[in-house]
C-alpha cells in the first residue's frame, strides 16, 4: 500500500507573497516603535544575555537555547537592535506559519489576510517586546500544530520526525512544551485519529525526541534536577498569587481582537465536514486548558495554544460569508482586530513614560496591569519598573569600582539576577557581578583571593543593618537607586573593604548552602 497523496494547499499566487512580505515588515516596523525611549531592558533580558556567555547543557532558570541566541546576539555586536530583532523574528515567523497553515487548509486571500491580522494585532505583539523564551515558545507551539495538520492532511512519515524536531527544540528552548502534549495525546485518543498509535514510525519519532533532549536530561540529573527547584519556587512566590478565574479571562484578552475567528474555529471543528479528520484539536483545546488550570499556570503561558484555531477559524470564516450579501461582512471582520487594538495600543505596550501612566492609571486598573506578582497594585505595571533603574545601577558601580585600587580582588555581589545582569550589560569596567540568584550562583571565578566587596542589596522597609558590615575593616553606603518608578527603587550600593575572614571559604560554603536549600 503507498501513502496517502496530501491534500492540495492553496495555489501559490505572487501578490500573496507581497502581502505576506508586507505583513513580516509592519511587525518589525511595529516591534520597534511600541518601548518608550525610558524604558531600558527587562531585569529578564540581561540574564538571557549573560546565559551566552556560560554555554552549557541547561540552565536552572532555562533549558539551553537561549543561551544559544544570546551567543548569537553577542557576535552581533550585543546592541539593544540586536536584542529585540530575534523576539521580533519569532513572532514574524509566527504568523507565517500561521498563514502556511491556512494554506494547507485550502484558504484564500481574505483567510490569510484575517489570520495574519488576528496573529499580528494580538498579546503576541506584547510578548515581543522582551527578550524571554517565550516568542520562541509560541512558535514552537504554532508549528507544532502546523505540523500535525500536514501530518493529518497526508499521513506522510516524514512529518512525525518533523513533529519530533521541533518539539525537542520547543522543549530545549522552554519546557512549557510538554504542555501540549500532554492536551493533545489524549486528544487523539478520543477521535479516529488514534489509529496513529499503530504506526511503528511514530515511535521511531518519540526515540529522535528523545535523543535531542537528552543532552539537557542528563544535565538536569547531573545538577539534582535545578528545574523541580525553580518551579517549586515559581510556585510558592508567584503562582500562589495566579486566581484560576482571572486565568480564562485574560485568555480572552489574549486575542479579543480575534475572539470571533477562534471561537469560529472551535465550531468549524465540530460542524465543518472538512475539518472532521482535524476534531482532535477541538478536543486539545479544552485538555490544554484543564492542564494549564489544573497547574494553577500564568495565563501567558498558554498563549501558544491559540494561533492555530485563528487559521482554522479563518478558513471557516472564508466559506461562510461568501457569495451574497454575506461578502460585505469580510471588511468588517478583519477590520475587527484592528479596531479592538487602537484602544489597547495606548494601554498594554510600554510606550507611555511612567508619569503618563500614573495620570491614568484606572484603565491600567481596569485590565489588572498593576498587580504585581505579590498579589499588590502598585503605580505603574510590573514589566514596565522592571525595565527602569538598571542604567543609574551600573553607572553607580562603575563610579564606586573605578576608585578601588584592589580591583581584583573586589567581587561584586548582588541580591538578584536583575541587578548582577545589569551591571553586566551596561558597565564601562567590563565587572562580572555575580549572585546566589539564579544561573549567576554557577559563575562565581573563585581562582582568585577576595578581600573587598561591592554589595547590591535590595531595600527592605524596616531594615537597615548590613549583615556582612561587621566582618569588615570598612563599610561606606556609596549610593541608591533613585529612580522613583524602578522596581529597583532604593536599592542599596555599599563598599566594604578589607575582609576580617577567607572570603573564597565563605563564598564557597555559601554556594553549597543555597544548592541545598
Amino acid at each position: 500500500m503507498g501513502e496517502t497523496a496530501p491534500a492540495p494547499k492553496t495555489q501559490f499566487a505572487p501578490g500573496n507573497l507581497l502581502i505576506l512580505i508586507g505583513f513580516v515588515m509592519l511587525k518589525f516596523f511595529l516591534q520597534y516603535q511600541l518601548i518608550h525611549p525610558v524604558y531600558e531592558l527587562h531585569r529578564d533580558e540581561f540574564l538571557h544575555l549573560d546565559l551566552g556567555h556560560h554555554l552549557a547543557g541547561g540552565y536552572a532558570s532555562v533549558p539551553p537555547f537561549t543561551a544559544w541566541i544570546s551567543r548569537i546576539i553577542f557576535l552581533l555586536g550585543n546592541s539593544v537592535f540586536w536584542v529585540k530583532f530575534f523576539p521580533a523574528l519569532f513572532g514574524a515567523l509566527t504568523m507565517v506559519v500561521v498563514w502556511e497553515a491556512i494554506r494547507e487548509l485550502k484558504g484564500n486571500l481574505f483567510a490569510l489576510v484575517l489570520g495574519a491580522t488576528g496573529v499580528l494585532l494580538s498579546a503576541i505583539l506584547r510578548l515581543n517586546t522582551l527578550y524571554q523564551p517565550n516568542s520562541f515558545d509560541i512558535l514552537c507551539w504554532t508549528t507544532l500544530y502546523f505540523i500535525i495538520i500536514k501530518y493529518f492532511n497526508s499521513e506522510q512519515p516524514k512529518w512525525l520526525f518533523w513533529g519530533a524536531f521541533i518539539f525537542a527544540l520547543g522543549f530545549l528552548n522552554k519546557y512549557n512544551i510538554v504542555f501540549l502534549v500532554l492536551g493533545f495525546l489524549p486528544a487523539v485518543l478520543l477521535t479516529g485519529q488514534r489509529k496513529i498509535f499503530r504506526k511503528k514510525k511514530l515511535y521511531l519519532s518519540l526515540l529522535l525526541a528523545l535523543v535531542l533532549i537528552l543532552p539537557n536530561l542528563l544535565w538536569q540529573y547531573n545538577n539534582d534536577f535545578p528545574v523541580v527547584d525553580h518551579m517549586r519556587n515559581l510556585a510558592e512566590m508567584q503562582l500562589v498569587n495566579v486566581s484560576r478565574k482571572d486565568f480564562l479571562v485574560t485568555q480572552i484578552l489574549f486575542f479579543l481582537g480575534s475572539l470571533l475567528t477562534n471561537i469560529a474555529g472551535l465550531y468549524a471543528l465540530i460542524k465543518y465536514e472538512p475539518f472532521k479528520k482535524f476534531r482532535s484539536f477541538l478536543w486539545a483545546f479544552f485538555l490544554t486548558l484543564a492542564v494549564f488550570l489544573y497547574f494553577q499556570a500564568k495565563p501567558y503561558y498558554a498563549i501558544g495554544l491559540y494561533p492555530v484555531y485563528i487559521a482554522f477559524g479563518a478558513v471557516y470564516l472564508e466559506k461562510i460569508l461568501k457569495g451574497g450579501w454575506k461578502r460585505y461582512l469580510r471588511p468588517v471582520v478583519i477590520g475587527i482586530p484592528v479596531v479592538v487594538f487602537i484602544p489597547m495600543f495606548g494601554v498594554v505596550f510600554p510606550n507611555k513614560a511612567p508619569e503618563e501612566i500614573i495620570a491614568n492609571s484606572e484603565k491600567y486598573k481596569e485590565l489588572g496591569m498593576l498587580r504585581w506578582e505579590d498579589g499588590k497594585d502598585h503605580e505603574i505595571p510590573q514589566d514596565f519598573a522592571d525595565m527602569l533603574g538598571w542604567k543609574e545601577l551600573a553607572r553607580k558601580v562603575d563610579s564606586v569600582y573605578r576608585n578601588i585600587p584592589e580591583k581584583e580582588q573586589t567581587l561584586v555581589f548582588a541580591d538578584n539576577y536583575g541587578q548582577a545582569g545589569a551591571i553586566n550589560f551596561y558597565t564601562d569596567e567590563g565587572i562580572k557581578a555575580v549572585s546566589f540568584s539564579a544561573d549567576y550562583i554557577n559563575w562565581f571565578n573563585l581562582d582568585r583571593p577576595y578581600f573587598n566587596l561591592i554589595r547590591i542589596r535590595d531595600y527592605e522597609e524596616g531594615e537597615d543593618d548590613l549583615p556582612e558590615a561587621a566582618f569588615f575593616e570598612k563599610v561606606i553606603l556609596a549610593d541608591s537607586i533613585t529612580h522613583p518608578y524602578a522596581r529597583e527603587h532604593k536599592t542599596r550600593i555599599y563598599f566594604l573593604e578589607g575582609a576580617k575572614f577567607d572570603m573564597n571559604q565563605k563564598i564557597k560554603e555559601e554556594i553549597a548552602k543555597e544548592k541545598n536549600l
